[in-house]
């Protein structure tokens, strides 16, 4: 699972500036869910080809008693609790303060991995300046500049250092095709998670138990139906009471988002009560932006009147509109309703996922969507598209060769999804489609 780093630190010494540096961009929230992370966000950065996550959080008072400020020391306390690694920011030229040694005492009671960033240290590596940090007891000062982007390369390393090994073992998404089908079941807290994997457990009658993964207890449970393995990535918070699972409604940001990365299927469970809320439309937006195939559940269905269901399709309809390829089921985990045409549709998602698609058949699918519709002419020059390939799976990639591709559009590139879509009949799963141009190799020629 992605290693997760925590930005801890009183306010205003360049944790969230530091959380963009890791993050490499300004827009990197993509968790940030209302009412549940006071100034607690999530981010994914990337270093080579190891993945992690970033949590920023809001300034960090351990001793607060009261009002907002507790609340962000609590939501600071949660942070560190589902971090591998906590990267403690202090500020240089504000020097040590009363609260840095209160945050110090607190990390070093925790028995987390902390690295201690000295933040605004630019052109200060070998300052006197740094030397007075030792006295937090958290060991030897890093000098970084979030704002120059200075030292984050060798602080981030530093970090990740005990989960290479582990990065560099895990298998790619490639190897699962026929074998072990990776199941997350995705949702706010209280949606009926637990009832429909309770239900799955009883019901597939499998032999089951817990693999402790992380310091956050990631639970998988392999089990089987029908002939097919499934390893299922609980994000509900199974706990096992002698020989009967008990499930308990936990919702962990943290777990949510490694759950998604690690699964090939997500089945994103809604609440046909309640109706798509912010935070629904926060984990689709990572289970898009992460790839992986996906089937909508609208649990509750039988507790709903036809004037919610007409209210919930439409709402569905406008803020998972991203989604539009996923299938939809109606279902009552309590009542053991729809789950067979549930785990036909996430058959179908994983299949779709892990299709193989021959080149000869999609370029002449290429060809064919060109003469049908050629693309837009943009100035002197009308892109031409002259063969696909498939580049990946789960989700599938086809890569476009030609030449002047950058002037394809968004909507040609959707007009082709369309087509691409209907002949492999791919459902549930993202599809992506890369444009490569050819180098034209006149273009250093003196005229």
């Amino acid at each position: 699972m992605k290693p997760v780093i925590a930005l801890v630190g009183r306010p205003n010494v360049g944790k969230s500036t530091l959380f963009n540096r890791m993050t490499k961009s300004r827009d990197a929230i993509v968790a940030d869910f209302a009412g549940l992370t006071r100034d607690r966000h999530y981010g994914d950065g990337r270093l080579g080809d190891r993945e992690f996550i970033v949590i920023d959080t809001g300034g960090f008072e351990p001793d607060s008693s009261s009002g907002i400020v507790k609340e962000m020391a609590k939501q600071t306390r949660q942070a560190v609790a589902e971090a591998d690694a906590v990267v403690f920011v202090v500020d240089v030229r504000g020097g040590l303060s009363a609260q840095d040694h209160d945050i110090a005492r607190y990390l070093r009671s925790v028995n987390k991995r902390v690295i201690l960033a000295v933040n605004k240290a630019e052109g200060m590596q070998e300052s006197p300046l740094l030397a007075e940090f030792y006295e937090l007891g958290i060991g030897e000062p890093v000098p970084i500049s979030a704002a120059h982007g200075q030292g984050i390369r060798s602080l981030t390393e530093m970090a990740l250092e005990p989960f290479e090994f582990e990065e560099d073992e895990a298998p790619g998404d490639d190897d699962q095709e026929g074998l072990v089908v990776k199941l997350a079941v995705a949702g706010r807290p209280n949606v009926g998670k637990s009832t429909l994997i309770n239900t799955w457990l009883g019901e597939e009658r499998l032999i089951a138990f817990d693999m402790p993964g992380t310091t956050r207890d990631a639970i998988s449970v392999p089990f089987e139906r029908h002939g097919q393995r499934f390893e299922l990535i609980d994000t509900a918070g199974l706990r096992r009471k002698g020989k009967v699972f008990e499930a308990i409604e936990k919702f962990s940001v943290v777990k949510t988002l490694q759950a998604i990365s690690e699964a090939n299927v997500v089945v994103l469970l809604l609440d046909a009560t309640q109706g798509v809320t912010d935070q629904d439309a926060h984990i689709a937006g990572y289970i898009l932006d992460s790839g992986r195939a996906v089937v909508i559940a609208l649990n509750k269905w039988d507790a709903v009147d036809d004037y919610q269901r007409e209210m919930l399709q439409r709402s569905i309809e406008q803020r998972l509109a991203f989604l539009k390829f996923a299938p939809m089921l109606y279902i009552s985990a309590l009542k053991r309703q729809g789950l067979g045409p549930l785990w036909k549709a996430i058959a179908d998602a994983h299949a779709s996922a892990f299709k193989k698609m021959s080149t000869p058949v999609l370029t002449r699918l290429l060809h064919d969507a060109v003469q049908h519709q050629a693309p837009k002419r943009a100035g002197m020059f009308r892109p031409k598209l002259r063969y696909a390939h498939q580049g990946g799976m789960n989700p599938p990639l086809i890569v476009i060769h030609g030449n002047s591709l950058e002037h394809v559009t968004d909507a040609y590139k959707r007009f082709l999804e369309g087509r691409f879509r209907e002949h492999f009949k791919l459902v549930g799963t993202p599809l992506r489609i890369e444009m490569r141009s050819s180098r034209n190799p006149f273009i250093d020629k003196d005229s």
